[in-house]
């Protein structure tokens, strides 16, 4: 059944599950009928919008990224909010087809009333996001949650788009997965705004407490991201609910810090503009395919790189020049 832009809009409104996951599917959809409505619906849902906490969260896999989440959106719930998790799997590069596990995995929250769960395949997009979780939070946020949780694929490359559509950047990190300085990578650490490190017990306490240790020197030789914050490294275990609370409570200490320092204004808007940015881009493509002969070239010029006939960056130049240069 197809629903129209006003009664999508009244379900995501009115937090209906069903009708908020539909109109997800229309903003992750690439047929041309449902982007133009997926358009019309993202304009008119945009002055409800803005009022979430968005959460990124990254770590390899087996950090216990779905564990954290689970119990964290459960300790937000039982403080009364509402809680719209967007966990992203990763797409096979063959089929496209994603396994989706999430709301298998986080099965007690995904009862609660106060809880959305969508999982999103990441389409072969980078990054460890799907290409439409910037729309898909839009549309969470017009159904009134307060905090918007990502969980990432945890790839460990291209952190910086989760980083680029979130207020708070999460790393989890856990002890025994080889040399502990592995996690300390400058990229990440210059992205980051809480560190916690998971699944620390009495076994591997010292451990825990070297690691964190080391963390916060290499983050002392590092820039401050946020004036007058030093990143905290919290230890803690999430399937016993060890130091969630204290990860609840500075997360809304720094969300207060960026709003009195005008950083959170100034940071989504820099994230809104980085989406246009990533849209033009989509939507010229788009648009110069439509012809044929521009179709015919751009097949030309794709399988030259692909052959490497010649370097597929010459190529891309060559093709773009030729229907956008002045000429």
């Amino acid at each position: 059944m197809k629903f129209s832009t006003e009664e999508l809009i009244d379900g995501i409104r009115s937090g209906n599950k069903r009708l908020i996951g539909k109109a997800i599917t229309l903003v992750e959809s690439k047929k041309a009928e449902h982007r133009t409505q997926a358009e019309e619906l993202l304009k008119k849902i945009m002055p409800f919008t803005g009022n979430s906490v968005r959460i990124g969260i990254t770590g390899v896999p087996g950090a216990g990224k779905s564990t954290f989440i689970e119990n964290f959106g459960r300790l937000a719930i039982a403080k009364g909010k509402k809680v719209a998790v967007l966990a992203i799997d990763p797409s096979s590069s063959i089929n496209k087809g994603s396994i989706l596990g999430d709301k298998t995995r986080m099965e007690e929250l995904a009862k609660e009333e106060n809880a959305f769960i969508r999982p999103s395949p990441s389409s072969g997009f980078l990054g460890g996001v799907a290409n439409t979780t910037f729309e898909t939070m839009m549309i969470c946020e017009a159904a009134g949650y307060d905090y918007i949780l990502i969980e990432t694929v945890g790839v460990g490359q291209s952190e910086v788009l989760v980083a680029d559509i979130t207020d708070v950047f999460l790393f989890l990190k856990i002890i025994g997965g080889g040399d502990e300085l592995q996690g300390i990578k400058r990229g990440i650490m210059e992205m980051v705004d809480l560190i916690f490190i998971n699944k620390v017990d009495q076994d591997n306490l010292q451990k825990a407490k070297n690691t964190r240790l080391e963390l916060k020197r290499a983050l002392d030789f590092i820039p401050p991201k946020e004036k007058g914050w030093k990143i905290p490294v919290l230890l803690g275990s999430a399937l016993h609910n060890e130091g969630l609370g204290e990860i609840y409570s500075i997360i809304d200490e720094f969300i207060d810090l960026k709003k009195k320092t005008g950083r959170f204004n100034e940071v989504r808007t820099r994230q809104a503009e980085k989406r246009f940015e990533y849209w033009v881009q989509e939507y010229i493509l788009a648009m110069m395919k439509r012809s044929d002969s521009v179709e015919a070239a751009y097949i030309q010029h794709k399988k030259n790189a692909s052959e490497m006939v010649s370097n597929p960056s010459t190529e891309a130049k060559l093709f773009v020049e030729k229907f956008l240069s002045k000429d």
